[in-house]
């Protein structure tokens, strides 16, 4: 009888990544905040972290070891940019969630408003297993996840963002802050993917190092690297290295850009002068220095950290993660050449 429970459990789990580096060590802390109040209590744990951090991995691990003891679970992928790809994506997620809780088709939501009514009633008196993953709007949040009301005691809810401030309106009983990958971790996740074994080879040990380094205990960063770079010789590598520092990598840049393009203009014109000249400044000092034009820097700053652009250290002092200050040179790149495009468009038009 055991058996067959872990082969049901097995069928049932969602894929976690071919290498879980890491993971399990995650999980525990997830998993401990979940369990830290008494069982009757309805808990709300939000993952946050800067994009390619493996919120959503750590989410789905904590999935599948503590879902199984529910009846009723959903997991909610990739909220944010479903939503984004498409007119009824709240509503299509509201009624997934009904699907899955209440094992309904009978009950028509048609907009957001009458589904937030129609799930705070009918799971309020159910005790659910509730992974939100990737929301980063209010309103996705208020569709999905009202308040802690919306559901039975002894609910687990689990919500995964970049933005810390959707967690603190909803009050969430703790807020895990992913954490980054030690050098050790860093180096086995890359070199699963750049030599398919969990140590790199010896000819190539220092070339790895320079390449975890850049990458800042970032896993999306590990990953693509390590997959761009498997088979290529040591000539390759170098040109590689060297490319990184002039030209961020394309494919990490868009899922960093991602967070950047959702700020206000007045927030990304100050997080663009944090990442060129104000890296390691003291936070008083940077706030009067961009304190001019009607801006309001103390906010933008705050929600910048909050958005897991910036971090501010014990001694108060402002630094960025080495890709999103590399993403931020890079803007600034194309900025200067789109000006200068326009510029010789103005001058071959007179």
């Amino acid at each position: 009888m055991q058996g067959l429970c872990h082969l049901i459990k097995d069928q049932l789990s969602l894929f976690i990544a071919e290498h879980p580096v890491g993971v399990e060590a995650r999980v525990k802390d997830v998993i401990q905040l979940l369990n830290s109040e008494q069982a009757e209590n309805t808990m709300i744990v939000g993952i946050w972290g800067m994009a390619g951090v493996g919120k959503t991995i750590i989410a789905k691990a904590t999935y599948n070891q503590m879902s199984f003891t529910f009846d009723c679970k959903s997991f909610l992928y990739n909220v944010n940019e479903t939503c984004e790809s498409g007119d009824d994506g709240l509503v299509s997620f509201q009624r997934q969630l009904l699907l899955d809780i209440c094992k309904t088709t009978k009950i028509h939501i048609d907009t957001v408003e009458s589904g937030n009514k129609i799930l705070q009633r009918r799971l309020c008196h159910k005790k659910v297993f509730l992974v939100l993953d990737g929301v980063n709007k209010l309103e996705q949040l208020n569709a999905l996840c009202g308040s802690r009301e919306w559901f039975g005691h002894g609910s687990r809810i689990v919500i995964t963002t970049s933005d810390k401030h959707i967690l603190r309106s909803l009050q969430v009983d703790h807020v895990y802050r992913m954490k980054y990958m030690d050098n050790t971790e860093s180096l086995k996740l890359f070199s699963w993917h750049a030599f398919r074994t969990p140590s790199p080879k010896e000819s190539y040990a220092d070339l790895c190092r320079d390449v975890v380094e850049y990458c800042g205990g970032l896993p999306l960063a590990l990953e693509v690297f390590g997959c761009y770079l498997y088979g290529r010789t040591k000539e390759e590598w170098k040109s590689v290295l060297v490319k990184l520092k002039i030209i961020p990598f394309d494919l990490i840049l868009s899922k960093l850009r991602k967070t950047f393009d959702g700020l206000e203009d007045s927030e990304k014109d100050i997080f663009l002068n944090i990442a060129t000249l104000l890296i390691g400044m003291h936070k008083d000092d940077v706030i009067q220095s961009l304190n001019y034009s009607g801006r309001f820097p103390a906010n933008a700053i705050s929600i910048l950290e909050d958005k897991s652009l910036v971090t501010i250290d014990s001694n108060n002092r402002i630094g960025m993660h080495t890709l999103v200050r590399a993403m931020g040179r890079e803007i600034i790149h194309q900025q200067s050449m789109d000006m200068a495009a326009v510029s010789r468009f103005m001058i071959c038009s007179t």
